[in-house]
C-alpha cells in the first residue's frame, strides 16, 4: 500500500505525530509491533486491578499536552508528591540528603562530616556521574545512596555515566539544609515536581485515548526491513508500505538493524547505544494497609526492586473496593532472574520487612520491557548524533524517547511527536 506518512511505533510520540498530521488534514499509517497502542504508557487490568508499565504520573506544563490528556481523561486525580526511601530497612523521607533525621546518629554525623569536606570551588566540571555525586553530597552519602541506587536503576556504576542528563532531577541542598534535616523532617516539597496528575480511571493509558482515536494503526506489524532508496518498509507479515515521509519512534539500535545498506561505522555507533531493560512485578492485595507513599526508592541492594509505587494510591479506581496494589521495578537483562527469584527478591522482601502480609496477596504478575530508559554512558551523545545524522541523510525522522535517544518524560515524548510539523 502507499501512504503519505508512515510512522513506526504507536507509543505516545508516534501517536502524537499521527495526531498532529491528522489535525493538519494529512493521512498517516502507524506500524506497531504489539497488539495495542501506548508503548511504555500501556495499562493493563487483571481481576479489577489496573496497573501501568512502570511508574507514570503527569506533571506536564504544556497546554497542548494537558488539553489532550484532559480530553482522554476528563476526571483527574491530583497529588502532591510524597516520595520516600527505604535504607537499611528504615523509612527516610525523599530526598534523603536533606532528611537525614531517620538515620542513626553516628551515620548522620558521617554524612554531614563528608558534606562539610566538599570543595568550595570546582575549577573543572566533573568528568562523570560518580565525581558529580561526590562533589554534591560528599563521599559517604554518595556511596551509600545515589551510587548504590545507580547500580540498581541504571544497570551501571556511576563512574560509567555522564552528567548532562541530571538537570534538576537531584535536589542539591545547602549545608544548612542538610544539618537542619538531620534534626527534624524537612516539611517542604523539594522534589522537582510540585504537583502530579493521574487519570481517575483506566490507568495512565487513558491519557492517550484521543491520540489513538481515528488513527490508522496496523498491529502486530513489527518492521522487518526499510529500503530508503525505494521508500518501502516491509513488516514481519510480509506487507509492504510505500511512503513519502518516514517517521520513527522505535529504538535507534532496532531501527538501524532494519535499514538496508547502513554504513559499517553507523552500525558500530548504534551498537554503543545502551538502554535499561527490566521487569515490573505487580501485586494485588485484599487490604488497604500499605505504605502511604505514591512511590518509594530502595537503596538496599539485597532487595532487587529499585523503585516501588502504588497504583491504588494513584487512583482508587485502580483496585476493587477494600483492596490495594503495589508495583515494583527491577532493572536487568531479560532472563537475569527466574520468575520465582524475582518475586522472592521483591514481594518476598516486602513481606520480610513487614510492609505487606503474605496472606493478603491475591496475585502477582511479572512483565518485562526490553527498553525502559536511555543509559547516558560516556560515548552516548557522539554515537547518537552519528546515528541520527545518518538517518536524517536517508530521510528518516526520529522522535520520542528512543528516537531522539534522550531522557524524555511522557509529556516531552508527546511533544516530540506533536512538533513533527514544526
Amino acid at each position: 500500500m502507499h501512504t503519505e506518512n508512515l510512522i513506526l511505533g504507536a507509543g505516545i510520540s508516534g501517536l502524537g505525530a499521527a495526531y498532529a498530521l491528522r489535525e493538519a488534514g494529512r493521512e498517516s499509517v502507524i506500524l506497531e509491533k504489539t497488539d495495542c497502542y501506548g508503548g511504555l504508557c500501556v495499562s493493563f487490568t487483571i481481576d479489577g486491578f489496573t496497573f501501568d508499565h512502570f511508574v507514570h504520573l503527569s506533571f506536564a506544563k504544556d497546554e497542548r499536552v494537558n488539553r489532550i490528556f484532559r480530553a482522554g481523561s476528563p476526571e483527574i486525580v491530583t497529588h502532591i508528591p510524597n516520595p520516600s526511601n527505604i535504607y537499611k530497612g528504615k523509612w527516610i523521607k525523599h530526598p534523603a540528603q536533606n532528611n537525614l533525621y531517620a538515620l542513626d546518629p553516628v551515620e548522620r554525623e558521617l554524612v554531614i562530616a563528608d558534606f562539610r569536606k566538599r570543595p568550595t570551588e570546582v575549577l573543572t566540571p566533573p568528568e562523570n556521574y560518580e565525581k558529580w555525586l561526590r562533589l554534591q553530597y560528599g563521599d559517604y552519602f554518595a556511596e551509600h545512596f545515589p551510587m548504590a541506587y545507580t547500580r540498581k536503576y541504571w544497570m551501571k556504576e556511576a563512574c560509567e555515566l555522564r552528567t548532562e542528563w541530571v538537570g534538576n532531577r537531584l535536589y542539591q541542598p545547602s549545608l544548612e539544609e542538610v544539618i537542619a534535616g538531620s534534626l527534624q523532617e524537612d516539611k517542604r516539597v523539594t522534589y522537582y515536581a510540585k504537583e502530579m496528575r493521574y487519570p481517575q480511571s483506566g490507568g495512565y493509558a487513558s491519557y492517550l485515548k484521543v491520540l489513538a482515536e481515528n488513527a490508522d494503526i496496523r498491529y502486530n506489524a513489527a518492521v522487518k526491513s526499510i529500503d530508503t532508496q525505494l521508500k518501502v518498509v516491509t513488516d514481519v507479515l510480509g506487507n509492504k508500505y510505500e511512503y513519502e515521509r518516514l517517521i520513527s519512534s522505535i529504538p535507534l539500535p532496532l531501527l538501524i538493524k532494519a535499514v538496508e545498506n547502513v554504513p559499517a561505522e553507523v552500525k558500530e555507533a548504534a551498537l554503543q547505544l545502551e538502554a535499561t531493560s527490566g521487569y515490573h512485578i505487580s501485586v494485588a492485595l485484599k487490604t488497604k494497609n500499605i505504605p502511604p507513599y505514591l512511590w518509594w526508592y530502595i537503596y538496599d541492594e539485597d532487595i532487587l526492586a529499585a523503585r516501588v509505587y502504588s497504583p491504588s494510591l494513584k487512583s482508587s479506581a485502580n483496585a476493587p473496593e477494600g483492596c490495594s496494589s503495589l508495583q515494583m521495578e527491577v532493572y536487568c537483562k531479560e532472563g537475569a532472574y527466574t520468575e520465582s527469584r524475582l518475586i522472592e527478591g521483591t514481594v518476598g522482601k516486602l513481606v520480610s520487612l513487614g510492609l505487606i502480609a503474605e496472606e493478603d496477596i491475591l496475585f502477582t504478575h511479572v512483565g518485562f520491557e526490553p527498553f525502559a530508559n536511555v543509559i547516558f554512558s560516556q560515548p552516548v551523545y557522539e554515537v547518537r548524533d552519528k546515528v541520527r545524522n545518518y538517518l536524517k541523510s536517508v530521510n528518516i525522522e526520529t522522535i520520542g524517547r528512543f528516537g531522539e535517544w534522550g531522557y524524555l518524560w511522557s509529556d516531552q515524548s508527546l511533544l516530540s511527536g506533536l512538533n513533527i510539523l514544526v
